[in-house]
């Protein structure tokens, strides 16, 4: 659980059947296929989420994958971990910022800023914050393919995380949302 009892950190993440958020090589290409449109997804929708977080703490390959997207989605500030330099554009200097340090001590720091509930995104960022039992919310949409190997969304090194199933629904594209809070 969170550190601060006023801080909550919640991921909402996709990911294959087998548990990998991306192929190995980092492409998510693969979760926009025509066949998963077809059908409206049941559950908490993205849009619905990101309305009740105040930041987002992403790694840097997560944030220079978001950047090659092309278009900018978020319109709360964007934390950045990294220990390297990191260039960031300048029409995403105002809300973008980078940061490093332990998952504690960044929630420390964006609590102190009235930033309480954080969207934790990015496979090696999410491991760090769950390995830090910082993590207070999980909301995983398992998406109906194997894709062999990737990068996963779990590491192999944690502790055991007990869970509490909040909530479970699938929809007509095979997508299967699963809430859990961290106890």
């Amino acid at each position: 659980m969170s550190t601060s009892t006023s801080s909550t950190c919640m991921v909402y993440v996709a990911a294959s059947v087998d548990g990998f958020i991306a192929r190995p090589d980092g492409d998510v290409a693969w979760l926009q296929r025509p066949e998963y449109s077809d059908a409206p997804m049941k559950g908490l929708s993205y849009e619905q989420f990101i309305t009740d977080i105040d930041a987002v703490v992403m790694g840097r390959n997560t944030f220079e994958k978001v950047l090659g997207f092309g278009e900018w989605v978020y319109d709360i500030p964007v934390v950045v971990l990294t220990t390297r330099p990191l260039e960031i554009p300048n029409q995403l200097k105002s809300m973008v910022s980078v940061d490093s340090g332990t998952p504690e001590a960044i929630i420390k720091r964006l609590a102190q800023k009235k930033l309480n509930r954080l969207y934790i995104d990015g496979g090696l960022t999410i491991q760090a914050f769950l390995l830090a039992d910082c993590i207070d919310e999980l909301i995983i949409t398992r998406i109906p393919v194997l894709l062999g190997s990737g990068l996963p969304l779990f590491s192999m090194d944690g502790a055991e995380r007990p869970l509490k199933l909040l909530n479970a629904v699938s929809s007509k594209n095979g997508f299967v949302q699963e809430r859990y809070l961290v106890i």
